[in-house]
């Protein structure tokens, strides 16, 4: 293993916990290590993977396939609904620890992030022996295995830290970048998906080398802008920062219900619910919205998204229900079809700091009303205090302190 000795310029370290769900409840679960494990829903439901053991994955089991496909893959697999909030506890645990490494940090979801870890080797030795520490006190302190890749940009970085799964360590030394990549398949390199893939396929380009040695006007003709940064990435060139991440610009709750359905009260139920989380988690990062948006999926999977502009920007709980109901009955005027998604979210965040209108003189009752609850319910969870509408969800999902686990493939956020 080499250190990487030129200091002067860029070293990116990529770090990724493995199999993130899986391996947080194994911690929980001691017995569920070295067995197949999904997380994401009961077998044969509706939804899809949301993580899958290295176990599992032997059978062909992977992250976004149907959960009906991985249990006829994988019979024998244990499989668990997952928690968001756990995972999101454990998330913050691991970006707490990179913190302690280096202040430049870009999480990437909650289980990788990049880390500028230029000159840093003078502190721990070498950087190699800084990714080791980072390994130890995310096994230590956490229980997770963590990947690391080590290169002179994030690209390859992140390539690097794939292949040295699970719980590896690969570093690719400065100018060896093109030699490293250029074996592997076009797959492997951030940001080819299918679709991509199939029209690499179609003009021959199989592997990254043959992506890198291919004339730029071609990429472009297919590609547009976009060729410009496969052809540079598959030369293992990549100029961007390593920033943190921008404010969100949404907020978002959404579920899968597990059977089709035309009921307008649980359809009303289960949205009154995803605003609560909504304008809980609006309240929570001090910002209020001026768009609501509500998403539905039909039984053939047709889906559509209807918006509306609010006259003043909210946080408050009943304001985005009445809107998404609104929403909810002009949707679903005159359609014949089951529900089988139903989302709702937010967007045009801004601080607080509104002019109430004449007629709004129930709106301070009401955010001295929403405050209370949120109290109430970071003290003894979300379910603790609910709405006449919510209780009716109580015999359909499982519950515990951090509110309803409903069937989604966002995990219950």
């Amino acid at each position: 293993m080499r250190t990487l000795k030129n200091t002067t310029s860029r070293i990116i370290m990529h770090v990724d916990l493995d199999a993130f769900f899986v391996s947080v409840e194994q911690v929980l679960n001691p017995e569920l290590q070295g067995k197949a494990v999904v997380v994401g829903g009961r077998p044969g439901g509706r939804g899809v993977v949301a993580a899958a053991s290295y176990e599992a994955r032997a059978f062909g089991v992977h992250s976004a396939m149907p959960l009906k496909t991985a249990s006829r893959l994988c019979p024998q697999a244990i499989f668990i609904e997952g928690s968001f909030p756990r995972y999101r506890a454990a998330s913050q645990r691991f970006m707490a620890i990179l913190a302690d490494f280096s202040p430049f940090i870009e999480p990437l979801g909650l289980d990788e992030a990049y880390l500028d870890v230029t000159g840093f080797e003078s502190i721990y030795g070498s950087i190699p022996q800084m990714a080791i520490a980072i390994k130890q006190r995310v096994k230590g302190e956490l229980g997770l295995g963590a990947s690391v890749g080590i290169a002179s940009c994030q690209v390859v970085a992140k390539v690097a830290s794939d292949l040295s799964k699970p719980d590896g360590l690969v570093e690719v030394g400065r100018g060896e970048e093109r030699a490293f990549l250029a074996p592997l398949l076009v797959a492997k390199l951030p940001g080819i998906g299918k679709k991509t893939g199939r029209i690499l396929e179609s003009l021959g380009i199989h592997t990254i080398g043959e992506l890198a040695v291919t004339p730029l006007s071609l990429l472009k003709s297919h590609f547009g802008v976009s060729g410009e940064v496969l052809h540079r990435s598959a030369n293992g060139i990549d100029d961007r920062k390593v920033e943190p991440p921008a404010a969100a610009k949404s907020i978002s709750r959404e579920t899968t219900f597990a059977q089709d359905t035309k009921d307008r009260v649980l359809l009303r139920a289960t949205l009154r619910y995803l605003g609560e989380r909504v304008g809980a988690d609006l309240r929570g990062r001090g910002k209020q919205a001026g768009c609501l948006t509500l998403k539905l999926r039909y039984a053939d999977f047709t889906t559509i998204t209807r918006s509306y502009t609010l006259r003043q920007t909210t946080d408050s709980d009943q304001t985005i229900f009445q809107t998404g109901v609104e929403l909810l009955d002009r949707a679903l005027s005159g359609e014949k079809q089951p529900v089988r998604l139903i989302g709702i979210g937010v967007s045009s965040l801004v601080e607080p700091g509104r002019q109430l209108a004449l007629l709004e003189a129930s709106a301070p009752r009401l955010e001295q009303l929403n405050k209370a609850i949120d109290r109430i319910r970071n003290k003894y969870g979300f379910t603790a205090i609910q709405s006449g509408q919510t209780l009716r969800l109580k015999d359909l999902f499982p519950s515990d302190d951090d509110g309803y686990t409903i069937h989604t493939p966002s995990l219950s956020r």
